[in-house]
């Protein structure tokens, strides 16, 4: 069976007319005509009658017609489900885990190479435990995990550590506290009011032993696990915090607070966590390139 001839039938009867049908096809009403019999004579029916100035279906004419209405609709569907598959070939999808501890501009500032690429990459963030997202990293699940701390041998995973960078802690308060503690630091820091960092998370262990070297007992007046929501009680002068030194100027600009003490033993590191040895992926590639060249002289 032609099924052009089938799709000049289909015009023709969802025009209600040979004519009409042919002026939306641009082809005489002749030409329509006598593909349609064509198309009837391969079928051994007929499939049209003329009334009038119009044609109706004959009974095969309707089963013919459903027939024609499914094949044109797969047709149809088919052309975009390769479309589709020829849209998703030409974007390069790139699958990151955040661990929960990275905080959200370093994160951006990290990620942000791979989005510079020639290609069209098509970026899926997840965030969560740092376990968590290193199970989803061992079935493929995610191309890369960026953490604050490397991937240990007790884990299970077969992965491999890459360092992005490092940055020292920068201590800050709003101007309205500094004027009550001062900035002698870090004796100010003694009895002072300061927001921790949640108890499980590696930023708290360095910072317990760092005040406990200089026998310092800051107040402390709570613990945080969001990083984002302990600078909001920073900004209303809450108490003193900590954030890494390379968002210096973002964490003044947003949370109105300032810098009075910088402590270089304590080091938040950064790193990018993926199944390659050695990096093939061009988005991880790109991270880490520019991780390399720009990250660590920003920190």
């Amino acid at each position: 069976m032609n099924y052009k001839h089938l799709h000049y039938f289909w015009a023709a009867a969802k025009a209600g007319g040979i004519v009409k049908a042919g002026a939306q096809l641009h082809v005489t009403p002749q030409t329509l005509s006598a593909q349609i019999k064509l198309l009837e004579e391969a079928l051994g029916c007929r499939l049209l009658q003329r009334t009038g100035r119009h044609v109706e279906l004959t009974s095969e004419g309707h089963t013919a017609l459903a027939y024609a209405e499914q094949i044109f609709t797969l047709g149809a569907e088919l052309e975009t489900a390769v479309g589709r598959q020829r849209d998703a070939q030409r974007l390069l999808t790139f699958r990151v885990g955040i661990a929960d501890a990275v905080p959200k501009p370093i994160a951006y500032r990290l990620l942000e190479p791979a989005l510079a690429l020639e290609e069209q990459v098509r970026l899926i963030c997840h965030e969560g435990p740092f376990r968590d997202l290193l199970g989803q990293l061992s079935v493929q699940r995610l191309d890369l995990v960026i953490a604050t701390e490397p991937m240990g041998r007790q884990t299970g995973v077969k992965a491999f550590n890459h360092a992005l960078g490092a940055t020292g802690m920068l201590f800050f308060a709003h101007p309205s506290l500094l004027r009550t503690i001062g900035t002698d630091f870090p004796a100010c820091l003694e009895g002072a009011p300061m927001l921790m960092p949640g108890a499980a998370s590696a930023m708290r262990q360095r910072l317990d032993v760092w005040l406990a070297e200089r026998r310092l007992r800051p107040r402390q007046i709570g613990e945080f696990d969001d990083a984002a929501l302990l600078k909001a009680f920073g900004s209303k002068g809450r108490g003193v915090f900590m954030s890494p030194a390379v968002l210096e100027e973002e964490t003044c600009a947003q949370y109105g607070v300032q810098a009075f003490g910088r402590a270089d033993e304590l080091v938040e590191e950064f790193f990018a966590i993926s199944v390659e040895r050695r990096i093939t992926h061009p988005c991880v590639a790109a991270i880490s390139r520019a991780a390399r060249g720009r990250f660590l002289q920003a920190a």
